[in-house]
């Protein structure tokens, strides 16, 4: 009866392969998220992990100042700078003047 312990090893690893791989690609996006909050700048344009865009106006060890319209500042803990914002000569639409 090899083949039924070879079977069993194959049950137990699968689920153990499947939850390494989750966990790397967990770290990777934690890495990624952290090497991001460190490399932003005063200037700025970013999106916050609750969605609101602004620009980096003030920036600390801890607290980023977000400029969201002409005058009106918010402040976030660092940590809720979740990516850049994708600048508008990223979209193909208003890099060839076409508009919806």
């Amino acid at each position: 009866m090899p083949s039924s312990g070879i079977g069993s090893l194959i049950l137990l690893a699968l689920p153990l392969l499947l939850l390494v791989y989750v966990f790397s690609l967990s770290r990777r996006g934690q890495r990624q998220t952290q090497a991001l909050q460190q490399a932003i700048a005063v200037g700025d344009e970013v999106v916050t992990t609750s969605g609101m865009y602004g620009r980096i106006v003030d920036l600390d060890a801890e607290v980023a100042t977000l400029e969201i319209s002409q005058g009106i500042r918010v402040r976030f803990v660092r940590r809720a700078i979740g990516a850049l914002a994708p600048s508008a000569t990223d979209d193909p639409g208003t890099a060839t003047g076409q508009e919806d």
